[in-house]
């Protein structure tokens, strides 16, 4: 699996999270803090695989 492929999933989920998450708040099932910080961490990891994913590409245009 390559930094991109990594960082579309990660992206993806932050996405989801989003939805579920702001649902499950409204219905009592997660707390609001725990929510955020839940999509904080997964936004990190997304951000941390784009710019891995980013340097890939530009080491690729340089070859």
């Amino acid at each position: 699996m390559t930094n991109k492929d990594k960082a579309e999933c990660a992206e993806r989920e932050v996405k989801q999270r989003q939805r579920v998450y702001s649902r499950w708040v409204a219905d009592g099932r997660m707390a609001q803090a725990f929510a955020d910080r839940q999509i904080a961490v997964m936004q990190a990891i997304a951000q941390e695989y784009r710019a891995k994913a980013d340097a890939d590409d530009q080491a690729g245009r340089l070859l």
